[in-house]
């Protein structure tokens, strides 16, 4: 395995994501801002924090395995959420929880840093997701 995560005693605990992951290996992989898109560009879940979650995640997956890596192999995860405040945790992580399995994510997630912003891009994009993995 490429990647080990863990959260050593003296953080804080628990949280749904580790606060370190070691990587080792040679190749890094640099999955771009991905937001909830199908590959026409056609939007997902307009309005739903949870279902552009899940989506954005689901589109990290396909570049990632582009790559020749998957979930296991993220170092790193960066999430950038408009207008957040934290009343909007609870449909942030069922959107994370919703496609987990189905895309490999483990929970805990890998290191990851949530960031509000005003807005992105478009403005229907409710979220974007950033992932660093690293291969041998």
């Amino acid at each position: 395995m490429t990647v080990q995560y863990f959260t050593p005693e003296g953080m804080l605990q628990p949280t749904p994501y580790h606060h370190v992951a070691v990587g080792t290996g040679t190749r890094h992989v640099h999955v771009s801002g991905q937001i909830a898109r199908r590959a026409d560009g056609a939007p997902v879940a307009p309005g739903d924090l949870a279902g552009q979650v899940a989506q954005a995640l689901r589109n990290t997956s396909v570049g990632l395995a582009g790559a020749g890596a998957s979930f296991t192999d993220v170092l790193r995860l960066t999430f950038y959420v408009t207008r957040w405040s934290p009343d909007r945790i609870g449909d942030f992580m069922a959107g994370v929880e919703a496609v987990a399995e189905e895309i490999g994510l483990r929970l805990p997630l890998p290191p990851a840093s949530l960031i509000g912003v005003d807005y992105l891009f478009e403005p229907d994009v409710l979220v974007e997701v950033e992932a660093t993995a690293i291969l041998d």
